[in-house]
């Protein structure tokens, strides 16, 4: 057990994101639990007992939009190694970069990714940008520009498409809608997601095929998960909806199961596991990533998502990942722990 080394676990107070969208097959949000951000509150007690494995002096903290009072408490505490779970200030995901970079500022060590990961990863078309100059292979966008009169002026995209928020990430705004099939159903969707959430969509050619996630530990590659649709009504496409990660009530939550390790041969693993690193080392993350994939009929892989400090609670599917490769939960937290403690040392 390490006795010197002070961790702190900081994590965003919990906001919901219901009173935005609910799904078709909602009648009423008050009967749903949406776990995006309160199921974290569940897991908090088992990753400090997990942390206390190997380290003697684990504290928390929660961080909302007061900043002094937080600045005041790290002073206060004045931790080693912070143990970053901040995701969103209130709700608002921009706030998760800032933070990191607060925490740089003051000269605090922390673990996961840094700020300018996190705030490239956040705008999606930014990261397709840095993606496409370094010729890794992602489905063609087109970024529909929320301030602009007649966004889909230069549209040239093949449908189906799916509409992503420009800067959200937990798949908020993602629903059974977002997979779009005509410019009438588009121009429809798109009316709905600038009214409610004041922002610019992505539009990206869907793929229809397998989806994969790749958990990255440090530079390791964790065994690859595959998310199964059986069982999910014909018309719902077949994507990870908001609800399908938050909400147990939901008819995607019931559907989408994970498959770890997903069956897959040789030669496909290898070119999947060579897109998801190339990917993870664009956007500059460290510490831990989870790369999304989507997998053409012809086993083609297209990095559809980089998830920099993805969920890595005692369910997660980083965690999954990592169980299959043998590895405990407080052993994963201990070597995530132990990327930031080398920053100390350096």
């Amino acid at each position: 057990m390490n006795k010197e080394i002070k961790v702190l676990v900081c994590y965003n107070e919990p906001a919901s994101f219901y009173d935005n969208y609910l799904g078709k097959d909602c009648k009423n949000k008050s009967e749903l639990n949406d776990l995006s951000e309160s199921g974290f509150l569940h897991s908090l007690d088992h990753i400090i007992e997990s942390l206390k494995v190997n380290f003697e002096n684990v504290q928390s903290l929660s961080v909302n939009h007061d900043i002094m009072k937080l600045v005041k408490q790290l002073q206060k505490i004045s931790p080693d190694i912070i143990f970053n779970f901040v995701e969103s200030v209130e709700g608002n995901s921009y706030y998760e970069s800032y933070i990191a970079g607060l925490f740089d500022l003051l000269g605090y060590a922390y673990t996961g990714n840094d700020s300018l990961a996190l705030g490239n990863c956040l705008i999606k078309s930014r990261t397709k940008q840095i993606l496409k100059s370094l010729n890794i292979r992602t489905p063609k966008y087109f970024l529909a520009e929320y301030r602009i009169k007649n966004n889909l002026d230069k549209f040239d995209l093949k449908f189906p498409v799916i509409a992503k928020l420009q800067h959200e990430d937990a798949s908020i705004g993602i629903s059974e809608f977002s997979v779009i099939g005509s410019m009438k159903d588009l121009k429809t969707h798109l009316r709905y997601l600038f009214k409610n959430y004041s922002q610019d969509v992505m539009l990206e050619e869907y793929i229809t095929g397998r989806e994969l996630n790749v958990s990255i530990l440090g530079e390791k590659i964790l065994p690859i998960s595959e998310i199964l649709f059986d069982g999910l009504p014909s018309h719902y496409p077949k994507i990870i909806t908001y609800e399908a990660k938050w909400s147990p009530e939901s008819i995607y939550y019931k559907h989408t199961t994970p498959n770890c390790p997903a069956i897959i041969d040789e030669a496909t693993s290898k070119k999947i596991r060579s897109i998801a690193l190339a990917a993870y080392k664009a956007l500059g993350c460290r510490d831990y990533a989870r790369v999304d994939i989507r997998l053409t009929k012809r086993n083609i892989p297209y990095v559809i998502e980089v998830n920099p400090n993805p969920d890595i609670s005692l369910d997660s599917g980083f965690n999954r990942s990592s169980a299959a490769a043998n590895l405990s939960y407080a052993h994963l937290l201990n070597e995530i722990a132990g990327f930031a403690i080398k920053r100390i040392e350096l």
